[in-house]
């Protein structure tokens, strides 16, 4: 039976946010905000082994304060330190990294670093919904806003039809084979179904929630905070 296996590629800086701290060790309910997306996967009975891809000579990883909060995160977690200069790089890099221990046809979820409010209820839905697929897929929610497309003076140039769009969240779940395929070369894609999409699959749509929610602005770090807290507080995994 095929397995399962996470990689999350934590090399980037986070300029969007604007902090000098990379925003996945940027404090979230009193730890690192990376913490909590690395414990979402690692508490999970399904994944056999967690990857987080680093920047070589991260220093912000070995702050000593930080050391016992790694080792809370037990035996699944394993470092590598070969992120790329693009997620698409990283992630090729991680793959490589799991090649000694991932079988071709073995499940590998990419989650995003500064994506630290997955329940344990999204990712069994995933894992369920995905388990006897051909290709795969991502977790997603069913666009809700009216789109604009705005013009180079910022003004409306259009309206657009939301009816069948999604939005991309992570995990994004493939057998590593075929991921590992459509990976190559395309180090500019900005997520796992692009790559797949360009190689011809048809990657499947597992409805989300907007509280898994990627952590871009500052602003967002008050919402993941307040998402933790209820959570917590209502004893959900």
């Amino acid at each position: 039976m095929a397995r399962y296996y996470a990689i999350v590629p934590a090399a980037g800086s986070g300029s969007r946010f604007g902090a000098d701290t990379p925003k996945q060790y940027l404090p979230l309910l009193g730890k690192p905000l990376i913490w909590h997306t690395l414990a979402a996967l690692c508490r999970h009975p399904g994944l056999d082994r967690v990857w987080v891809v680093l920047s070589p000579g991260d220093a912000w990883w070995q702050t000593p304060a930080w050391q016992g909060l790694w080792l809370e995160l037990g035996p699944k977690l394993e470092v590598v330190t070969c992120g790329g200069s693009t997620r698409a790089e990283s992630v090729c890099n991680g793959l490589q990294a799991a090649a000694t221990a991932v079988a071709p046809d073995d499940w590998v979820l990419v989650h995003d670093a500064a994506r630290p409010c997955l329940s344990a209820v999204m990712l069994d839905r995933l894992l369920e919904e995905l388990a006897g697929d051909p290709v795969g897929g991502l977790l997603a929610v069913p666009v809700a806003d009216t789109l604009k497309r705005a013009d180079e003076a910022q003004r409306v140039a259009a309206t657009l039809d939301r009816d069948g769009l999604w939005q991309a969240q992570t995990p994004q779940m493939f057998r590593y084979g075929l991921l590992q395929a459509a990976l190559a070369g395309r180090t500019l894609v900005t997520d796992e179904a692009g790559a797949m999409e360009a190689a011809g699959h048809a990657p499947r749509l597992v409805k989300s929630e907007t509280t898994n929610l990627k952590v871009t602005y500052p602003a967002d770090l008050g919402l993941a905070e307040w998402i933790l807290r209820g959570r917590n507080a209502g004893g959900q995994g």
